[in-house]
């Protein structure tokens, strides 16, 4: 796998985290409130482990400790609002907080150990074990109030359980910087391709965010401003990532450093999250050559955390995003072929790719033309790490709302075809045909992220949060 450049680090996910139980019980069993509080400093241990800027209220036992809370909670600006039931306590201590945070709600259940030692429990100890009592109450006020939680259960050791709390906050953070995020668009849309237009309303209404609108002259401005030694020490740098093959002409190679130093400043001066771009350009003027040069300096734009792909397909440089900061890297792809013979779906695209996920060290090639597109120059082919994959879109539906298209498969061995692009063998463990088939029924368009690992689990999670539909095909 290829040295990729040094990412920009994410703001951390900010989580709001309230205790609480009922404080009636305290003067009846002295013993219960510091057993309780102690399980509560331990739940806000393991938060700040999970890599969370946590909002800690304390322990509230009561519907005005409660009303406190929500409003300091409220000011917080947190991501995802975690309760901890530690104990029976009534719902209308957590209600204020669910109302006024504006963030997710996540209900946690997470009693001190797997099971009470019955033959020697009080009521006092059994009461430390008694979470799971209120679970239903809150439940039932929140979908009165129209108010989507999610809840987890288990023991304050319990990995399983953490596994699935650790899910929720990840998303809460993915969903955060969809609805934080800059999202550049350069230039126009490729001539006819319908599915990939996007109504930019549409962008902030479903997800959040900003969408910029910029023109290939923001791209230009910054290119002409390039030093020379900027352009070598670009040139050193992709020498370190990339292998050169011998077809690399040298002044495409230094042309594609020299946008790929503005591409940097381009996305640093807008404070860009993601980028999709597409300008065709005509007898080889200078927006024709700054297209024709986007492919290295995307790629490296999109190690750095910031996914750039072409053909201004908005949609799916967003789903390059929410690939990226779930771990999965996300790389620009289409379908290629099939390959009925060995049961491989052959996907991928010329252009901008994902260098994290690589197989193996990537390949600059030089080509003398882009398929469909105008000018020349230098492309980047490689595959993607094998194992296991999940192919995620953003579908654009009728009604105007997104909709996720999910789907995990493998990526495998096999023959490549050597033109300068992304190539991966993805066995979805059935007839390569009828999964053709089945994904382009679900109304995706004809590009997407390819991503490593098995993600569904956590695309549903965000999915949940952020009220969008999931559609998932499988074998």
């Amino acid at each position: 796998m290829s040295t990729a450049p040094a990412r920009i680090a994410p703001p951390r996910t900010k989580v709001g985290l309230v205790a609480g139980g009922l404080g009636a019980y305290w003067p009846q069993f002295p013993d219960l409130l510091p057993q309780l509080t102690r399980s509560a400093e331990r739940v806000s241990e393991r938060m700040r482990a999970l890599g969370c800027d946590v909002v800690d209220v304390g322990f509230i036992a009561g519907a005005q400790e409660g009303a406190a809370a929500a409003e300091r909670l409220r000011g917080a600006g947190c991501d995802i609002i975690v309760g901890f039931l530690t104990t029976y306590m009534t719902a209308t201590m957590l209600l204020p907080v669910a109302q006024r945070s504006g963030a997710p709600v996540l209900l946690i259940n997470l009693q001190p150990t797997e099971s009470m030692d019955h033959a020697t429990f009080d009521t006092g100890q059994w009461l430390a074990y008694c979470g799971a009592c209120p679970l239903p109450e809150m439940a039932n006020t929140f979908i009165r109030a129209g108010i989507p939680f999610r809840s987890v259960s288990g023991y304050l050791e319990d990995e399983r359980a953490w596994a699935k709390i650790e899910r929720w906050v990840r998303a809460a953070g993915v969903r955060a910087a969809l609805r934080r995020g800059r999202h550049g668009l350069m230039g126009h849309l490729y001539p006819g391709m319908l599915d990939v237009a996007t109504d930019l309303t549409l962008v902030p209404v479903n997800l959040g965010g900003h969408v910029e609108v910029l023109e290939f002259d923001d791209l230009r401005v910054r290119v002409e401003k390039v030093a020379d030694s900027e352009v070598k020490e670009r040139m050193e740098l992709a020498r370190e990532i990339f292998q050169l093959d011998g077809s690399v002409n040298d002044d495409d190679f230094s042309w594609a450093a020299r946008v790929s130093v503005g591409l940097d400043r381009l996305a640093d001066d807008f404070a860009l999250d993601s980028l999709a771009y597409y300008h065709r350009g005509l007898d080889g003027e200078i927006h024709e050559r700054l297209g024709a040069g986007m492919i290295l300096g995307a790629s490296l734009l999109t190690a750095r955390g910031i996914p750039a792909c072409g053909e201004y397909e908005l949609r799916t440089s967003l789903a390059m995003l929410i690939m990226d900061r779930l771990g999965g890297g996300g790389s620009f792809t289409e379908l290629q072929a099939l390959d009925f013979a060995r049961g491989h779906v052959e996907m991928g695209h010329d252009g901008p790719a994902h260098l994290a996920i690589s197989a193996d060290r990537p390949l600059l090639r030089g080509l003398g033309v882009y398929h469909g597109k105008r000018g020349f120059g230098v492309s980047v082919e490689f595959d993607v790490a094998h194992g296991p994959v999940t192919a995620f879109g953003l579908r654009h539906g009728r009604d105007g709302r997104f909709a996720f298209v999910v789907s995990e498969g493998e990526v495998v061995d096999g023959p490549h075809l050597q033109i300068g692009n992304t190539t991966s063998r993805v066995d979805f463990g059935c007839d390569p045909g009828e999964w053709t088939d089945a994904w382009s029924a679900t109304g995706i368009s004809h590009h997407w992220a390819l991503g490593t690992g098995h993600r569904t689990t956590e695309l549903r999670a965000l999915a949940d949060l952020m009220d969008v539909e999931l559609v998932e095909v499988r074998p």
